[in-house]
């Protein structure tokens, strides 16, 4: 945006000045997850991205291979790779589709949840430390909001008929 009269750039105000900054933090806030995914994969980088799939094998149950790969929007090879190394570790088992006898689900196992319960207490801890200095209230609100956002972010993305549908986490009302 520009003002005729100068030609200078016009900032925006108000709403439209609020949504301007918040768009500006997505990149550094993509840059910081980033930096703490390195940390985080100190050992091998590959192995924590096989154990992260876990949780969305948690979450909707047994799914086949090619839903996972849409409903994590990552790509079918990168998604076989970590499947098979997940199977192999005895994190995941494939179990026949009971509709199509030619496919397979994947099935998180007994180990899987334990790693999953593990990781989960991992970030938890990390995250409480992070924010120890945060009041209760503002810790909510966070909370709340940052679910909003990210129920409406993914409401934005198109949607896949064929993908399970994945419910939403219930927040309680403010």
């Amino acid at each position: 945006m520009s003002s005729p009269a100068t030609g200078s750039p016009t900032l925006p105000t108000g709403r439209a000045a609020e949504v301007r900054r918040l768009s500006e933090q997505f990149p550094r806030f993509l840059r910081v997850l980033h930096a703490f995914k390195s940390l985080a994969t100190a050992g091998d980088a590959r192995e924590r991205a096989a154990l992260v799939l876990l949780f969305p094998l948690t979450r909707l149950g047994p799914v086949r291979q090619s839903a996972l790969a849409e409903a994590v929007h990552a790509d079918p090879s990168t998604i076989s790779r970590h499947v098979a190394w997940l199977v192999e570790q005895g994190l995941v088992q494939r179990v026949a589709d009971e509709s199509d006898g030619r496919a397979t689900r994947l099935v998180v196992t007994d180990a899987g949840g334990a790693a999953v319960e593990r990781l989960a207490e991992e970030r938890t801890a990390q995250l409480s430390g992070m924010l120890a200095g945060w009041s209760d209230a503002d810790l909510a609100a966070l909370t709340g909001l940052f679910g909003r956002l990210l129920d409406d972010l993914t409401a934005a993305l198109p949607s896949d008929p064929r993908l399970p549908s994945v419910p939403p986490v219930p927040r309680e009302k403010p």
